[in-house]
C-alpha cells in the first residue's frame, strides 16, 4: 500500500481489498492515513454510518484512537489523495507491520511511554529562564500617523478648472492642489456687499436719531429702534464676512473699500500640511459638490508612520509608552525598522479581546507602505526573566494548552500550562512549569497519538 501510494497521486481501494488490510491499518495509525473528513481522504460512495462512526477520532489531523465497530459495513471504496499525505506516508513507512500496544500506567494523570521506533522523532529539553532579551511580538499593520495625514475635500460647489497636484507629488502646507470655478463665492460676495451697505445705512441712521433725540426732536422709542437696526446690521455683516473667510477669501482684501476689492469666483483648494499626495480622485472638468465625504486628495507625511498592533489582555502589563521596539514586514524580512510605543488604547475589542497599541516608526527610505501587514517586536526589558519554551512543544486541545513533561526516561505525562507571547519561535510560560523540568520539544503530537491509543 505504501509503495503504491508513493507512485500514484491517487489510489482507489475496493471493498474486497479493505478487509485484508488490517495489519497495514494498524501500522498506519499514527501517520494520519485513515482520518476523518476532508483532511486526508475523499470518500467515494461511503455509507452514512461511516461518516457518523469513523474508525478513528482525529486530533490535529493525527489518528488518536482505533475503534472497531460491531456490524461495520465496509464502504464500496476509499479514494486517497497522495498529494495531501506526502509527508505522512514517509512517517508511515517507519512503523511496524503489526499493531503493538504501548505500555501505559494509570496515575493521577495518565503517563505515556515512547515507542522505541519513535525515539528518533522525539526531542526533549530542560525548561530554563530565557537568556535572550525578552521581546513581545504583536501582529498589526502599517498606518498613517494620526496627525500626519489629511483627507481633503472642497468646501464649495463648482467645476474644476485646473488640477495642479499629481499623484506622488511632494507638496508643502499652503500649496494649491486645484482650482474650482464656484458660484458659491459669487453668491457669498454679493451677500457681503449687500450687508456692508445695510450696515453703513444703519450706522448713519443711528447717528441721526441720536442727534435728534439729544435735541428732544425725536422720541426715545425711535432712538431705540434705530439702535436695534444697527445691531442687526452688524450681525448680518459679520455673518457674510465669515462666510467669505471660510471660502478662503483673503481677509486683507475684505478690509479694503468696496470699490478697490477684487474678489474672484475662482476657489483655490490648498494643502493643510506638508507631505506626499497619496490619493487623487479628481480630474479637470469634474464637478465637486461641497460634500465632506467626497475626498479629492489625500496628503500624508510618509517619513514617519505608525504601526497599529493588537495586544492580548494577558500581555497588557508588559507594554508601556516609550518602550523601544522594531518593526518587521514580509517585504523586507531581514530589516528591522526602529520604532517606539506611542500610545496604548483604553478600550478592549469585545470580539478579539485585544487592545490597540500604536508605535511610531521612521520611514525615511519609504520602504514601509500604509496597510502593510507588520509585526511589532517590543523589547520588554532586561530586568524581567521569563521561562520560555518552543512553540512546537505546546499542544492545544479544546482551547487549552498542554505540554508533555518527562517523568522518567521515555515516560511522559501531559500537563496543562498557561502561555504568553515571547518571541517569534518561543512562548512565555505563565503557569504550569518550573525551571529544571524536562519537556518534549519536538514530536509531542506522536506521543499524543500513542496516549490516545492506550
Amino acid at each position: 500500500l505504501i509503495a503504491h501510494l508513493r507512485s500514484n497521486l491517487d489510489i482507489r481501494i475496493p471493498r474486497e481489498a479493505l478487509t485484508s488490510l488490517a495489519p497495514t491499518v494498524h501500522a498506519l495509525q499514527a501517520s494520519a492515513l485513515f482520518v476523518k473528513g476532508r483532511h486526508a481522504f475523499a470518500a467515494d460512495g461511503i455509507a452514512e454510518g461511516w461518516n457518523a462512526n469513523p474508525w478513528y477520532e482525529v486530533w490535529d489531523n493525527y489518528v488518536a484512537r482505533y475503534t472497531p465497530l460491531e456490524g461495520f459495513m465496509w464502504p464500496e471504496a476509499i479514494t486517497f489523495n497522495y498529494a495531501a499525505l506526502n509527508d505522512l506516508v514517509r512517517q508511515a513507512a517507519a512503523w511496524p507491520e503489526a499493531n503493538s500496544s504501548s505500555a501505559a500506567t494509570t496515575t493521577a494523570q495518565k503517563a505515556t511511554s515512547r515507542p522505541a521506533d519513535a525515539a528518533s522523532r522525539v526531542e526533549t529539553s530542560v525548561v530554563a529562564y530565557s537568556s535572550e532579551r525578552a521581546a513581545l511580538t504583536l501582529a498589526g499593520k502599517v498606518a498613517y500617523g494620526e496627525d500626519r495625514y489629511s483627507k481633503i475635500s472642497s468646501p464649495v460647489q463648482g467645476r474644476v478648472v485646473e488640477v495642479r497636484a499629481k499623484l506622488g507629488d511632494h507638496v508643502k502646507a499652503g500649496d494649491v492642489l486645484l482650482v474650482v470655478d464656484s458660484p458659491d463665492i459669487t453668491a457669498a460676495y454679493s451677500d457681503f456687499v449687500k450687508e456692508s451697505s445695510e450696515l453703513e445705512y444703519a450706522t448713519r441712521a443711528y447717528g441721526l436719531a441720536k442727534d435728534l433725540y439729544e435735541t428732544r426732536a425725536l422720541p426715545q422709542k425711535d432712538l431705540k429702534q434705530a439702535e436695534n437696526e444697527l445691531v442687526k446690521a452688524r450681525a448680518e455683516f459679520r455673518r457674510a464676512k465669515e462666510r467669505l473667510l471660510s471660502l478662503k477669501v483673503s481677509a486683507a482684501e475684505l478690509e479694503k473699500p468696496l470699490a478697490e476689492q477684487k474678489i474672484s469666483s475662482r476657489f483655490e483648494l490648498k494643502s493643510p500640511l506638508e507631505g506626499t499626495v497619496v490619493e487623487r480622485t479628481v480630474t479637470p472638468g469634474s464637478s465637486v459638490g461641497g460634500d465632506p465625504s467626497q475626498v479629492l486628495f489625500t496628503v500624508a507625511d510618509l517619513g514617519k508612520l505608525q504601526v497599529v498592533a493588537d495586544v492580548y489582555e494577558r500581555d497588557l502589563a508588559l507594554v508601556k509608552v516609550g518602550q523601544v521596539a522594531r518593526v518587521t514586514v514580509e517585504a523586507y524580512p531581514d530589516i528591522g525598522f526602529p520604532a517606539a510605543v506611542a500610545a496604548i488604547g483604553d478600550v478592549v475589542d469585545p470580539n478579539t479581546r485585544t487592545i490597540k497599541v500604536r508605535a511610531w516608526v521612521n520611514n525615511e527610505a519609504r520602504k514601509l507602505k500604509p496597510e502593510m501587514f507588520a509585526r511589532l517586536h517590543i523589547e520588554i526589558g532586561d530586568a524581567t526573566s521569563f521561562l520560555t519554551i518552543p512553540k512546537e512543544a505546546v499542544l492545544e486541545i479544546d482551547g487549552k494548552e498542554f505540554v508533555y513533561v518527562e517523568e522518567a526516561q521515555g515516560r511522559f505525562v501531559k500537563r496543562q500550562v498557561k502561555v504568553g507571547t515571547a518571541s517569534g519561535e518561543q512562548v512565555r510560560i505563565l503557569e504550569g512549569l518550573q525551571p529544571g523540568e524536562r519537556i518534549v520539544t519536538k514530536g509531542a503530537v506522536l506521543i499524543k497519538g500513542q496516549e490516545a491509543k492506550g
